[in-house]
């Protein structure tokens, strides 16, 4: 069963969201890839990626490389943990399956979003879609296990 993330204050929400985005902008790759975090919530997050003809897997079709598209899914995951009102310090993937469902239209940008539905004191779990301009055709669909970084108790 899912657990919906406990209700937050305006505050906390606008905290998590800059958490979530300074945790995207220290990632070399997202930079590279010009990642931009365009929705966070308590525990989700939405990341676009623009189109790049430096990330072409087939020059003959226009098609974005799989592992652009896997790189995008996996930040998306890890930033909808770090959006979670129960959440912590970091994250790290831990498992990340995906599967696709189609060559993502040429062109066009892919934007992920990423739902993290259940935690547990050290691991959180997230499922995420991607999309280029068409919603109801995904490009892919991912679930994953990522950590859970709490700090450590003064004790």
């Amino acid at each position: 069963m899912a657990q919906t993330p406990p209700t937050e204050t305006d505050a906390q929400a606008e905290r998590r969201a800059k958490i979530a985005r300074q945790f995207i902008g220290m990632i070399p790759h997202a930079r590279e890839l010009a990642m931009q975090v365009t929705d966070v919530g308590p525990g989700m997050a939405e990341i676009t990626m623009p189109f790049d003809p430096r990330l072409l897997g087939d020059p003959d079709t226009g098609v974005i490389h799989g592992g652009a598209v896997s790189a995008l899914m996996d930040t998306c995951c890890g930033a909808a943990v770090i959006a979670h009102p129960d959440s912590a310090l970091g994250t790290a993937t831990i498992d990340l399956r995906i599967d696709y469902m189609r060559a993502a239209t040429p062109g066009q940008a892919i934007r992920a979003v990423a739902t993290c539905y259940h935690m547990t004191r050290s691991v959180a779990f997230v499922r995420a879609t991607a999309y280029d301009a068409d919603p109801d055709r995904p490009v892919a669909c991912a679930t994953g296990a990522f950590t859970v970084e709490r700090p450590k108790d003064p004790a």
